[in-house]
């Protein structure tokens, strides 16, 4: 019962917390309408003030204008009086000062003019910004009363959920309230047949060294949240009784005992983690004995200084707990509680420096050893299970007297619904530390055979257990067989028959050899192709010679035929002699003319063989150019693929921290989903757990009031009738 009181006080709790969130996100959304109608009235001022600048301005305008309009008409009399004169006088012509008048009338009514249109200019601006104005006030006229609205909203919103979770707290609290009373009578009951059930479980189930070191870690958990639980509430506490803080400070020493109640969880968070990580290196390939367990030491240490922590603020809560009994309003039996308070923290603290003190003896197996093959384990764990009992009944009492406590601080008539809830708060917290070190208590009495039995490892022809080098050299050795069992137990890699690798062989040595003569072929294939393309070279040459010459010839053929032609035609002989003269002269002609042709050819030659060469050095040097520009381009391509190289290591490395806290990210968001998955199903047990208790009350009451309502029956006939 005292468990579904915790329970239904958790959820309580839990209420009240979202009930906050949800009010103070509630308050901020007011408070955020509420700045927005602020800065829109601030807004507004300031059209207001621009306004009443726009009309001033609009004022020493008309005070302008109208002085402007008194001079036109002083003007216009002046001109009128002038014209008036000018009739009366007949002079011939115009004079002098008439033409001195009439410019000046001329310059007045160009000013008049400019005068008149900047009137106009500054009536419509004003119109304008007259309109603007308006527009703009209404506009945030209209956002001010949707912002009202909105407000208004979100207020009765605030107001139904304040409403409502009051309710539903103050339901909690009345069951939590009933239940306390119910299960008074019944919680013994109940937890000795817990204590049976886990007794018959236990005896049941085979016990290992994974499975014990669970269970105490599941129990060391709930411890830790108790005690996490009952420091943050006795904190609370201070701040509130005998003094309020919000209302008038704290005396120095509550300030100072606040101070280190604040920093609880740096002292009882690692008791958990210890444990953890002793859980963890208890598997079932390591032999698990207090000469190898190394995570021992670690725990013994937080527990080490969980202890120095309550030693520290012991004085603090004897000194608290004497400003109490200063108090104006404290009563005897306030006092006499009070004094039973300070025993029972006292003989808790005495019990934990016990419990330290057994904890770092089995911490360290190399004093527990004996010379003659002796250990001390078996009386440490003895000791400790018994410790383990005195804290139980020293817990178990101190929460009996913080339960008369508050039931007289309840009685003060200047109490408070904050205490009253705090009280509340403590006690389920000593509750549940209460159910905890009752549960490890009787864990460790009903499984103290299993701690104190051999483990079955000894030194050869020895008596005792395993010092640290044995246990040491041990599991070295049990380590190498492993790894050896591991590489006999590899399975080879497949071979290949010997007939196939002799001909693989050769087909290797026939590939290598047909390697070599195909690089041979490829070798020659190019010297060749080097001769024949200079060949090639040569052939072209001598072509285009060819090509010369036979133009020249060409031309030389017709030049004969032409003399011949002429020849025929200008002389009377007969054909023999035009023959002969045609023939003679084209052979003395030959005859006469060989070295001019020659030397003609040699220097066509060369200038042709020149004329080549020109073309190919400006092909070459065109390709070299080429060549060149597309190595620059080659070279800066290279650097901008450096750059961008350089660039994609630093993004991969960027990335690879990235990949890491998204990875980091998504195991802490991992934990969190797990530890809200827990909760809500511990709170779903805890709910039907609650729904069974309640369903068992409504039956028994339901079967009482049937027996009450037989009885009604049955004892109305024996009634005496009035006389």
């Amino acid at each position: 019962m005292d468990e579904i009181s915790h329970k239904i006080h958790k959820i309580a709790m839990l209420l009240c917390f979202d009930l906050r969130a949800q009010n103070q996100v509630l308050k901020k959304g007011v408070v955020d309408e509420q700045a927005s109608s602020t800065s829109l009235k601030e807004q507004m001022k300031q059209r207001e003030h621009s306004l009443r600048k726009v009309e001033q301005e609009m004022d020493s305008l008309s005070f302008r204008n109208q002085q402007l309009a008194k001079r036109v008409e002083l003007l216009q009399e002046e001109l009128a009086t002038s014209q008036a004169k000018g009739q009366k006088s007949k002079n011939k012509g115009d004079s002098p000062s008439q033409q001195g008048l009439q410019q000046t009338q001329s310059v007045f009514d160009e000013d008049l003019q400019k005068k008149i249109q900047e009137n106009e200019r500054l009536h419509i601006q004003f119109y304008e910004a007259d309109e603007q104005h308006r527009q703009q006030e209404s506009q945030l006229k209209v956002q001010l009363e949707e912002l009202e609205r909105d407000r208004e909203q979100h207020q009765a919103i605030v107001d139904g959920l304040t409403s409502k979770y009051m309710d539903t707290i103050e339901r909690l609290q009345s069951a939590q309230a009933r239940l306390e009373v119910r299960g008074r009578g019944g919680g013994e009951k109940l937890n000795i047949q817990v204590k049976q059930s886990s007794c018959v479980i236990q005896e049941k189930v085979p016990f290992n060294d994974t499975n014990v070191a669970g269970q105490a870690l599941g129990f060391v958990q709930d411890i830790v949240v108790a005690l996490l639980n009952f420091h943050s509430y006795t904190e609370q506490r201070v701040h509130i009784y005998p003094l309020d803080s919000s209302i008038e400070p704290i005396s120095p020493l509550n300030q100072k005992f606040s101070q280190y109640l604040h920093e609880n969880a740096a002292y009882v968070r690692p008791l958990e983690e210890g444990l953890v990580q002793l859980h963890q290196s208890i598997t079932e390939d390591t032999v698990t004995v207090l000469e190898t367990v190394g995570k021992l030491k670690g725990f013994a240490d937080h527990f080490t200084s969980y202890t120095h922590f309550l030693q520290k603020i012991l004085p603090y809560q004897l000194k608290s707990l004497e400003e109490e009994c200063r108090a104006p309003l404290c009563t005897s039996s306030l006092i006499s509680k009070n004094l039973e308070l300070q025993s029972g923290m006292k003989r808790i603290t005495s019990v934990f420096d016990k419990l330290h003190s057994y904890i770092i003896l089995l911490a360290l197996p190399s004093e527990l050893y004996h010379p003659t093959g002796l250990t001390y384990s078996s009386a440490v764990f003895t000791q400790l299970a018994a410790c383990l009992h005195s804290l139980h009944d020293a817990v178990k009492e101190m929460s009996k007297h913080y339960s008369q406590k508050a039931g007289l601080e309840q009685q003060l008539p200047t109490v408070t619904q904050k205490l009253c809830t705090t009280n509340e708060c403590l006690l389920a917290s000593l509750g549940m530390l209460t159910n905890s070190t009752d549960k490890i208590a009787t864990f460790f009495s009903n499984n103290l055979d299993f701690f104190t039995s051999s483990t079955g490892y000894g030194p050869r022809g020895g008596v005792g257990a395993l010092n640290p080098l044995q246990a040491e050299s041990m599991l070295g050795n049990k380590k190498k067989a492993s790894d050896y069992m591991q590489a006999i137990r590899k399975p080879r890699a497949e071979s290949v028959p010997y007939r196939e690798a002799l001909l693989n062989r050769r087909v290797l040595t026939s590939s290598t050899e047909s390697r070599q003569g195909l690089t041979q072929q490829v070798v020659a294939s190019q010297e060749k192709i080097a001769r024949l393309e200079q060949e090639k070279e040569h052939w072209l040459l001598e072509t285009q010679l060819g090509r010369v010459r036979l133009e020249k010839e060409s031309q030389r053929i017709q030049d004969l035929e032409t003399q011949l032609s002429s020849a025929l035609g200008g002389g009377g002989g007969s054909p023999a002699s035009a023959l002969s003269l045609g023939l003679g002269s084209p052979v003395g002609m030959l005859t006469t003319t060989p070295t001019n042709e020659e030397v003609g050819d040699e220097e066509s030659r060369e200038q042709l063989i020149k004329t080549h060469y020109m073309a190919r050095v400006g092909e070459l040097t065109t390709q070299l150019q080429v060549s060149d520009s597309k190595a620059v381009n080659f070279h800066a391509e290279c650097r901008a693929l450096a750059k961008r190289l350089a660039l994609a290591e630093k993004s991969r490395e960027t990335l690879t921290e990235e990949v890491k806290l998204a990875n980091q990210n998504i195991t802490r968001l991992q934990d969190e989903l797990a530890t809200t998955k827990r909760s809500y199903k511990e709170q779903l047990s805890m709910m039907s757990d609650h729904l069974c208790s309640m369903n068992e009350t409504l039956s028994k009451q339901r079967e009482e009031i049937d027996i009450l309502k037989l009885s009604s029956k049955v004892q109305s006939p024996l009634t005496p009738l009035p006389q």
